[in-house]
Formats: C-alpha cells, structure tokens, sequence
C-alpha cells in the first residue's frame, strides 16, 4: 500500500499538467514525457553543484520557463490536433537527442540527500524515508491543486474558461494569460516529477517514453481536465501496478491496459471528466 500511495504521487506530478492540458485547454501535448525527462537532469546536474534541496527548487522552474516558451513558440499556434500530436511527438525526439549529447546515453541517478536517507517504522514495516517525502510531497500537491481549482480566484476563472471561452472573454478574464500560466505550472509539475524521481530511478533519454504511456492512461482513466480525476486515475494505475507485479506478476504489465480499455467500453470520457465548450 505505501508502494502505491509513492508510485501514485508520481504519477500525479507528470500526468496532473497532461490532463490540464489534454482535457482544459485542448492541446495534445505528447511533449510531457519529455519535460519529466528534462527535469531528471536538470536536477541532476544542478545537484551536483549545490545540492538535492536547489535541484529540487531549479528543475521545475527551469522546466516550466521551457514549457512557457513551448506554448507561446510553437503549440499556442497548432491547432488542429493532428498538428498538435505530431509536432509535440516531435519535440520528444529533439528533447530526447538534447540529452544524448549534453549528458550521454549513459544511465545517471541523483543521491538523496542526508535528511532523507535511512529507513522509518510505519505500518510495522521498516520504509524509506525518501519515498514517504514522495509520498507527503504527492498530498501536498495533489491538495495544492485541488484548493487551487475549486476553491480559488484564479481556479473560478479558469473553469469559466473552460466551460465557455468567449463569455469568459467578454467579462474581462484574460483567457490566454491564464491558459499560458496553467500550461506553465503542468510542465512545471512534471520537472518536479523528473528530479523527484532521479533518486528512485536511473534517469536515462528512454524515460520521455516510458514515463508518457503512463500517464495517458491516468488522464484518460481518470478523466481529462479534472484534478480529482487525476488523482483518482493515478490510484488506481499505481494500485494496479504495485499489486499486479506482486501478485501476478506475469501479466502485470497488460493489467493496466486492460483497466484502459475497460474504461473506454464503460466510460469512455474517463471517470471524473471535466467538458469543455469553446
């Protein structure tokens, strides 16, 4: 179960921005993958310079300044989706050789730092401490989002434009800004993602694939456009997971994708869907 709640507030930090993006504001952005790459080295090599708690701080500020400049440069001006999914798969591959040539094809790691290493009595299990601040971290965020959307000015108005554009327009909310801003904070999300990860896992270039499949199926589970949806999807794909490489471990790795295709045929809007009108 803690296995769970960890890999689920991982999840939620990549496919949180994918849904916002997929489901709100309409952009295929096939690209996210590639931002949780970047933000693994990013924090990597920040780290090596002064250390996990600035990597932690540069990799999802740098990741989301490179997001914003993506939106206004280039997605920002695609719009049919074909467009959008072939120029953000795109960038996967630029994104993917940047890498190549700035760190190497060769796998890295971040160390965890002094006040997060050893292991804690929960549950009557002796556990990382690292992966129970994934854990807290993942609340935190998960929280944050939620309050931000629902319970917020700035949430009000993005759900306003979201249900109509052009009257959120005419009432004064300046759509693209806050569009531009959301979008910003998805990436943003997913370096955080990326360098909270590198401890856990080796960041390596096949990680901007590996880590997108995932998070579609949260995002199409749970629902896109909806925070509660992706939190819910990412319980549940993290559940399936854990549990499935436990007890079944020879078909783990299709039960996900049969949770996908079971909600398709029953509910194929996702479980927590948020409509959007233009």
């Amino acid at each position: 179960m803690l296995n769970t709640l960890q890999q689920a507030a991982l999840l939620l930090l990549i496919s949180s921005g994918l849904s916002v993006s997929m489901g709100l504001m309409g952009f295929a952005n096939l690209a996210h993958g590639a931002l949780y790459m970047l933000g693994a080295y990013i924090g990597i090599a920040v780290a090596a310079k002064a250390g996990f708690w600035a990597a932690l701080l540069a990799a999802p500020l740098a990741v989301g300044l490179l997001g914003a400049a993506l939106y206004l440069g280039l997605l920002a001006r695609l719009r049919g989706p074909m467009q959008q999914v072939l120029a953000s798969f795109g960038l996967v591959f630029i994104a993917v050789e940047v890498v190549r040539i700035l760190w190497g094809d060769v796998a890295l790691t971040l160390d965890r730092p002094a006040l997060l290493s050893g292991s804690a009595a929960v549950l009557g299990v002796d556990y990382p401490i690292y992966r129970l601040f994934v854990i807290l971290l993942g609340l935190v965020v998960g929280a944050g989002l939620w309050m931000g959307v629902h319970r917020s000015t700035l949430g009000a108005m993005l759900r306003a434009s979201v249900e109509n554009r052009g009257m959120a327009r005419a009432i004064g909310i300046r759509t693209e800004a806050l569009f531009l801003a959301t979008f910003a904070l998805g990436a943003a999300l997913a370096g955080l993602g990326g360098a909270v990860a590198a401890p856990l896992y080796s960041a390596n270039p096949g990680m901007a694939i590996s880590a997108l499949i995932p998070a579609l199926i949260v995002t199409v589970i749970g629902g896109m456009g909806s925070i509660t949806g992706a939190i819910l999807g990412a319980l549940i794909v993290a559940g399936i997971e854990v549990f499935g490489a436990a007890l079944w471990p020879d078909a783990s790795a299709v039960l996900i994708y049969a949770a996908l295709a079971a909600t398709l045929i029953w509910r194929p809007q996702g479980l927590l869907a948020v409509k959007a009108r233009r």
